[in-house]
């Protein structure tokens, strides 16, 4: 009998809940034109962000939305200081006035969304991580979408570069939609339905796939 080789441990994944090796050379075996750029882009290297809880997460992202991210941290940093914490709690952020979250730089739309990610935070609408962990991905984006100025390409975000889940296609992301014209040679970008078509190949490690994607918007000329 030959040994069995030990399991890769989450904590040697770098926090994934897939092998990203496994994931390359399985992407490179089904699609042979993504494996090309995948040699040409180099390994996966992407790092998972640290997630405390999802509150947090998700009024990070609230807050940066369509802000230059310079601008998007100041406004950050003030609605912190206005709690003296260097974390928010759904606790704070529902009992402030809306003075005081306007005078930290946040829009109307940004403070009303705040106000609903406390709320259903605190009422468990929005689960905590330990729950989240458990849920499934569809799961997960029926629920965190419930929640004002949250929607599914926030909760994909969250999806692959907080949970490191394995199997997330964000066809509606302009610069994935772009890195895939741009790797296989195509005059136009993809409608997001032709995407999902064709990323059902890519099963089941398609969030490598988008991030080579993202990789290919980045490294590859726009043709003339």
């Amino acid at each position: 009998m030959t040994a069995r080789e030990p399991k890769t441990t989450e904590s040697e994944r770098g926090g994934f809940l897939y092998d990203p090796d496994e994931a390359v050379r399985h992407l490179s075996s089904v699609d042979s034109t993504l494996g090309s750029f995948i040699e040409r882009a180099g390994p996966f290297n992407m790092r998972l962000r640290s997630m405390h809880n999802p509150f947090e997460a998700l009024a990070r992202n609230i807050i940066y939305q369509q802000l230059h991210g310079t601008a998007a941290a100041a406004i950050h940093r003030r609605v912190l200081a206005l709690f003296g914490r260097d974390k928010l709690r759904p606790r704070d952020v529902f009992n402030a006035s809306d003075e005081s979250l306007r005078g930290a730089g946040l829009s109307g739309a940004k403070l009303a969304a705040l106000k609903d990610l406390a709320a259903k935070t605190m009422d468990g609408t929005v689960p905590t991580l330990a729950r989240l962990q458990r849920m499934g991905d569809e799961e997960i984006v029926e629920r965190l979408t419930q929640v004002r100025g949250v929607g599914r390409w926030t909760v994909e975000m969250l999806l692959i570069f907080r949970l490191g889940r394995p199997d997330v296609l964000p066809v509606g992301d302009f610069a994935v939609r772009k890195g895939f014209a741009l790797a296989y040679g195509l005059s136009e970008m993809p409608k997001p339905k032709e995407l999902m078509q064709y990323g059902e190949r890519w099963r089941p490690f398609r969030s490598v796939a988008s991030w080579y994607m993202w990789r290919a918007s980045e490294l590859l000329p726009k043709p003339v």
